[in-house]
């Protein structure tokens, strides 16, 4: 019975071993084994074995907040997936010497799982340590106002500045998200009120643009009715002009033709050139008759009239001569 015993006791020894030696590793997770403390090699996920007592799995230290409070935990699996690691707000001074409280939210991903094990004590909080202190520098050289209108450069020079410092922990930092800033009340309200202050000069500038609009409008239309009101000037004061010119030409064409009709018709006669002249100048004595006697009661001739006009009969008579055949 003795060597049955034994068998049985070397074979219950090494199914113990066998099951002491397996490990699961789960997907998107690896191990961190060690040999006689010394790192020997990292598993990938399926089903691998170790030798017991001899292999050990490296151990690491995770920092987690469960309801707002922080709790470290000692893992043997390290996770290779993306984690969120939402890290208390912190108090931050501005540049302007402004009290603010900050709360941001870190998205990192554990690339080497023997960096990660052996880079530092706590990865994780090392990582949020580094992430507080690298945004309370990057707030404590910026104004308030300069704070609200730059937050994405501060989240990519904050995810440059943990990439950077994360790369000898194994650890690939994808993205660094400022969450909320809260300031105090009275700034609050400042900040409110030049909300409104600046709205409404937004608002006055805009007016007082659509007002300046509408004058260089009303402008434009007033000069452009004065150039077509002058062109329209102009050129009835040409056609005017023109239309007085031939006037004046048609009269001096008729009065040359008179003139010539009346030398003709006296011409052999004695003084025909002064009977001419005279019968021209009382013909235009005639014409202004009815524009003298406009002008008051009672109407003086001046006493060469009665020459004239007897000249004026002299030349009918000879003109009436001079039809007869």
């Amino acid at each position: 019975m003795t060597p049955l015993i034994v068998t049985a006791i070397i074979l219950l020894l090494v199914i113990i071993f066998l099951v002491k030696g397996l490990v699961m590793v789960h997907q998107r997770r690896t191990m961190v084994i060690e040999r006689l403390g010394k790192y020997h090699r990292t598993l990938e996920p399926g089903l691998r074995f170790i030798i017991p007592f001899v292999d050990q799995p490296r151990q690491v230290s995770i920092l987690r907040f469960v309801n707002g409070e922080p709790l470290i935990t000692r893992e043997q699996l390290v996770d290779m997936r993306e984690v969120v690691l939402d890290f208390p707000s912190q108090n931050v001074i501005t540049q302007d010497n402004v009290n603010v409280q900050i709360d941001g939210v870190l998205y990192y991903q554990i690339m080497d799982a023997q960096a990660a094990a052996y880079g530092t004590e706590n990865l994780v909080l090392a990582i949020q340590t580094l992430a507080q202190t690298s945004l309370r520098s990057e707030i404590g050289t910026m104004e308030l106002d300069k704070i609200f209108e730059s937050r994405q450069d501060i989240n990519n020079r904050l995810q440059t500045t943990m990439d950077e410092a994360g790369g000898k922990w194994g650890v690939k930092v994808n993205r660094v998200e400022i969450r909320d800033i809260d300031v105090p009340n009275e700034i609050r309200e400042a900040m409110n009120s030049q909300m409104v202050a600046e709205r409404n000069r937004r608002a006055t500038v805009r007016e007082a643009e659509g007002y300046k609009q509408a004058e260089i409008e009303r402008a434009e239309g007033d000069k452009q009715a004065a150039i077509l009101k002058a062109q329209g000037e102009r050129d009835a004061a040409i056609a005017n002009a023109e239309g007085d010119r031939k006037a004046a030409v048609l009269v001096a064409e008729g009065e040359s033709e008179a003139i010539a009709k009346v030398m003709s018709s006296t011409e052999g006669a004695p003084n025909s050139t002064e009977m001419a002249v005279n019968y021209l100048i009382a013909q235009r004595y005639m014409e202004t008759l009815p524009t003298i006697a406009k002008d008051g009661e009672r109407v003086f001739l001046p006493t060469e009239m009665t020459s004239l006009l007897s000249s004026i009969g002299g030349i009918q008579e000879l003109l009436k001569a001079g039809k007869t055949p």
